[in-house]
């Protein structure tokens, strides 16, 4: 089997920046969500700790943004306090998992706001619990594909 890092630039179809590790695997045993470091190979900040790499999946989220998925997430984590504390609990794990950088999930830095379904999808995929999160990858359906995208 190919290392992790040449699948995962297959998926991307370029080299990843700020690889670490592969964080979450599909059921055919490809990276699906890697981990990357807080900074690049050149010293730039990296704000999306974990990145969604399988191509099923990543179009399967782009397809909730693009029906409104990022004004609706952010509208129901204002209104459901359950998913607002959610968010907030998932903002501050990521600045206590990264604390040289100061943004909360995929960077984020204005307090109860949404920028990428993607991030909180990989977020919750890679640190079960994130309620939000867990929320966003419920309405992946399937949330795998009958047989492997990375082949």
């Amino acid at each position: 089997m190919d290392d992790d890092r040449a699948i995962v630039e297959r998926q991307l179809g370029r080299p990843p920046r700020a690889f670490r590790r592969v964080a979450v695997r599909c059921p055919f045993g490809r990276p699906a969500v890697t981990e990357q470091a807080a900074l690049d190979e050149s010293g730039e900040p990296f704000p999306t700790t974990y990145w969604i790499t399988c191509r099923h999946l990543g179009a399967a989220i782009a397809r909730l943004e693009a029906g409104g998925g990022v004004e609706r997430f952010g509208r129901l984590a204002r209104e459901d306090s359950a998913l607002g504390e959610s968010l907030e609990r998932g903002h501050e794990e990521q600045r206590r998992l990264r604390p040289e950088l100061p943004g909360g999930i995929g960077g984020q830095t204005r307090t109860g706001g949404l920028k990428c379904l993607h991030a909180h999808a990989a977020f919750a995929l890679a640190r079960p619990g994130y309620e939000l999160g867990e929320r966003i990858v419920a309405e992946v359906e399937p949330l795998w594909p009958a047989r492997c995208c990375s082949d």
